[in-house]
Order: C-alpha cells, then sequence, then structure tokens
C-alpha cells in the first residue's frame, strides 16, 4: 500500500462516525480510530485501560464477543453483515450498548492473523425503542381498562385501535375490525355519509363533532341500532391524522329516563286528580249554577208557549239565548276538567300565554268569588306565545291559585293578582300575587322541597310537581313575599322561538 492510500485511509477512519477497531488472535486491540477513543473516554491509543478491549465489554456479552472473534479469524463463512450486540463500559462509568460487525484481516501473505470489528453505539435508539415499547404496552393497559369504549381512526376513516370495552360494546373483536372503514359501526344513513363528513372536515377544516359531544346512533355486530354519545378527538402525528372516538351506550340511560318521565307522569296526574276531589264541591256548585239557570230559562219559555207565543217573541228569544249561554259555561267547564284530568303524553305546542291563562283560571278560580276573592288579571300584549304543555302550565297555575285562596281565608283583604309580562332575553313572567297568611320564615328554603307542608292535610308534594314541571319548561320558579301582604309566585318561561312559530 503507497503512503498516499494509507493516509487516505487513515483520515477516513479518523473522521467515521462508528467506532472501527482492529483485534489480533490474542484479543488485543491493534489500533482504534477517534470515534472509538471518544466514546471510551481516552484521548489517546496509550491511554486504554488494560485489557481493552474485553476488560471494557460488559461480562454477560464477553463470551458472544469471543465466539464471534474466533468464527471471524477462522476464516469461516459468515452471514454477510449479521451484528452482533456487546455492551461496553466508559472509563467515565458510562455504558452504552454497541451493535457490532466483524470482518476478517489478511496480512500480504494472506495469512488472517487480525479482524476489523466496526460497532454502532445503539444507546440512544435501544432506549427509545423501550420507551415507545413501554408506552405501547401503557397505552395497550389504558385500552383494556378504560371503561368507555375507544375507537381510533385514521384521516382515510379506517380503524387502528379498537379498547377491549370497544369490543364488549359492539360485539367485534379488535383483529376482526382493524383496517375496516369505522362506517362499519354506523346505522344508514350516516353509514353512507362519513366518508364524505370526514373528506370535508380535512378540506375545510370546520369542526361539526370534533371536541363537541353528540347523540348520535352505533350498530352492532349483529345489527342491533342503540343510542349512543360520541366525543371525538383530533391528533396530529407527523403528517398524519388520526381521531380517537369515546364512545359510551345511552341504552340504560334512556331507559331509566323513560321510567322516570313515566314516573313522574303518574304524579302529576295523581296530582291534578287530589286537585279535583279538593274542588270537588266548588266544582259541583260551579256547575249547577248553569245548570239551574238553564232549568229556569227553559221553564220560563215553557210558560211563555202555552200563554201564546205572539207578544212574547222577544222574551222568548232572550230566554232561549241565555240558555245556550249557560249551557256553553256548563260544557266550558266540564271540558276544561275532563283535560285538566286526562292522562296523556307530554305535548308541548305552541300557545297563546293569554289563552293559556284564561284556562287555567277556569278551574283555578271556582267557588272563588263566593269566598269573596277579587281576582284581576293584567296581561301585556306583548307577551305572545310559549312553546309548552297545556295541562302541564294549567296545572301549575291552578295549584298556585288553590293556594292562594286557601291562604287568603281569614285575611281582611282578598287580593288575587294574575299579571303576565314580556321580560329581557326572550322569556316571559307570569306573576301569581295574594294578600294571604305569607309564606312561613322556616318554610321559605324549603318551599319546593317534597314533602315539606305546613298545612294539617296532604303531602307536600304539589310545589315540588310545580317545580319539576316549569324546570321541565326549561323555566324557573320562585316566591317572595308581597309588599301588600301575602306572597307572590314568579314563573319564568321562554317565548317560543320563531322557527317554532315558522313551522306552526
Amino acid at each position: 500500500m503507497d503512503a498516499n492510500r494509507q493516509d487516505y485511509l487513515e483520515a477516513v477512519l479518523a473522521t467515521l462516525p462508528e467506532c472501527v477497531a482492529i483485534v489480533d488472535r490474542n484479543f488485543q486491540l491493534i489500533d482504534l480510530n477517534k470515534a472509538g477513543l471518544k466514546m471510551i473516554g481516552v484521548e489517546h491509543f496509550d491511554d486504554l485501560p488494560e485489557g481493552a478491549p474485553i476488560s471494557l465489554i460488559s461480562q454477560p456479552y464477553r463470551d458472544a464477543y469471543r465466539d464471534a472473534l474466533k468464527t471471524a479469524l477462522s476464516g469461516a463463512k459468515q452471514e454477510k453483515n449479521k451484528p452482533f450486540r456487546i455492551e461496553i463500559t466508559a472509563v467515565d462509568g458510562t455504558h452504552h450498548l454497541m451493535d457490532c460487525c466483524l470482518a476478517p484481516l489478511a496480512d500480504k501473505n494472506s495469512e488472517i492473523n487480525a479482524a476489523v470489528v466496526t460497532c454502532r453505539d445503539v444507546s440512544e435508539w435501544q432506549d427509545a425503542l423501550e420507551a415507545a415499547e413501554q408506552s405501547s404496552s401503557i397505552l395497550q393497559t389504558i385500552l383494556a381498562a378504560v371503561p368507555d369504549a375507544m375507537v381510533v381512526i385514521d384521516e382515510h376513516g379506517l380503524i387502528t385501535s379498537f379498547s377491549t370495552a370497544a369490543e364488549k360494546l359492539f360485539g367485534y373483536r379488535e383483529a376482526e375490525i382493524l383496517g375496516q372503514n369505522v362506517s362499519i359501526l354506523m346505522p344508514s344513513p350516516h353509514k353512507e355519509a362519513h366518508d364524505g363528513y370526514l373528506e370535508r372536515y380535512l378540506r375545510t377544516g370546520e369542526k361539526h363533532i370534533i371536541g363537541i359531544g353528540r347523540k348520535v346512533e352505533g350498530c352492532k355486530k349483529d345489527g342491533t341500532i342503540f343510542p349512543i354519545k360520541l366525543d371525538v378527538g383530533e391528533a396530529k402525528i407527523g403528517d398524519r391524522c388520526l381521531f380517537t372516538g369515546f364512545i359510551v351506550d345511552l341504552t340504560e340511560q334512556q331507559r331509566t329516563a323513560a321510567e322516570l318521565q313515566s314516573l313522574q307522569g303518574d304524579l302529576m296526574h295523581a296530582s291534578r286528580l287530589s286537585a279535583v276531589g279538593s274542588l270537588a264541591s266548588a266544582l259541583a256548585h260551579e256547575i249547577n249554577q248553569p245548570l239551574t239557570a238553564i232549568a229556569n230559562y227553559l221553564s220560563a219559555a215553557r210558560d211563555m208557549m202555552d200563554q201564546g207565543v205572539e207578544g212574547n217573541e222577544a222574551h222568548l228569544h232572550e230566554a232561549l239565548r241565555e240558555s245556550v249561554s249557560e249551557s256553553l259555561r256548563a260544557g266550558n267547564i266540564v271540558r276544561r276538567l275532563r283535560e285538566f284530568v286526562a292522562k296523556g303524553e307530554i305535548n308541548r305546542q305552541i300557545l297563546s300565554i293569554a289563552q293559556l291563562v284564561e284556562d287555567a283560571m277556569t278551574l283555578g278560580l271556582v267557588g272563588a268569588y263566593d269566598k269573596g276573592i277579587v281576582c284581576t288579571t293584567n296581561i301585556n300584549p306583548d307577551t305572545n306565545h310559549v312553546f309548552a304543555d297545556r295541562v302541564q302550565i294549567q296545572q301549575v297555575m291552578v295549584n298556585l291559585m288553590r293556594n292562594a285562596i286557601e291562604a287568603m281565608e281569614f285575611s281582611a283583604e282578598k287580593k288575587l293578582e294574575i299579571s303576565v309580562q314580556s321580560i329581557p332575553d326572550k322569556r316571559v313572567e307570569i306573576a301569581i300575587s295574594d294578600t294571604g297568611s305569607g309564606i312561613d320564615p322556616e318554610m321559605a328554603d324549603q318551599l319546593f322541597h317534597p314533602f315539606a307542608t305546613t298545612k294539617g292535610s296532604g303531602m307536600g308534594l304539589g310545589l315540588s310537581i310545580c317545580r319539576t314541571i316549569i324546570e321541565a319548561h326549561e323555566g324557573t320558579i320562585n316566591a317572595e313575599p308581597n309588599p301588600l301582604g301575602g306572597t307572590i309566585f314568579r314563573i319564568i318561561l321562554l317565548k317560543a322561538a320563531e322557527e317554532k312559530l315558522d313551522v306552526e
């Protein structure tokens, strides 16, 4: 080898980032490049610890190193570039995991007396690999333990991960669903539209469901369609985009809600029947009045006809007209009573607030005037409409009116006022005020609690049911002292939205 080529090779060895060593048959180092010296932590070859490189190799790896070196020195054929791994300890005590390759080195007589060892430090790579494996293991543990079903998809809508809870929920094993389009978990028409939703988001960036919980439907392996709550999150890994869906089965929740709604409906119905029971005497009197009047008018008409129609036409027409009016009055009371006691499904619709109040007064004020109650109403014309269940709101108002009448039984002044006005934020307020005995201060904080009552009879459910009804209508109900003495109950309801009025 000429001098120029020798210099060239030494320059190459000096700049290589990998460790390059030459070892003789006695496993002793003949030479070591700068990268190797730096890794061991010395500046010059003569500074190497005694017994290097064997003394630098960790005990568990020494036999593998000797066996690989013997094979290379024997000239036996080896699998090309097959590395073996060793661990060395540098002078400063740090450990380095090395992937090594060996090649026999022949002299000018073609005899093999040494071997070239090239080593690459893979410590950081191994640490990263172990960290990744640990993260993967942690992720798998989380996927197996997380209570909610979790599904991960890529930007093409293909499933890349399927948790244990998702397997139980949908009936698929992870192995059979990985790589499938996530639309397999959806019923029509969402199944056919999903890829379009995904493409639109990737193209425009407009979020319609990401970061927003939504109630949708899922489809099990056996075809069962069931309600779910879906929360979607997005993650970017380099240029890739992944979407994670957290899924909660709402089947049991909806069944429980339906049962609770049914029970509440039964309780409200029972409350209405109870109210009618307490009104029975007053209702009988209220209906008896028009019936008696009808009988009297018809009796008078009969007498006039017996005496001859001629000359009595005007009186006869008046008697018949009043009979019709009184029959309509009685019929209106009976109709309102029938609607009030009927047990039907909740039927929210757009209602005139003025008509709603008037209907409630038909039953709420039964017998009130006989007790000396003076009732006034003040309904502002701008109150418009509310979106409500007619019977339920009537139930609340009738309950409050009957309570007010009862509270004023021993009052010197018996004034019942019902006022309706618009208030900010597109709401309407119904205020029912009385001049009765007022609210017991000890009961003020518990007024709307179940079973809270100061009455000698009753279970104290009336106001609690009122609050349940009003809150179900997205409204509020509260009570406050009346400056004139007594109590003011205020009901706040939302006005009917314009789009609902358009539908109507």
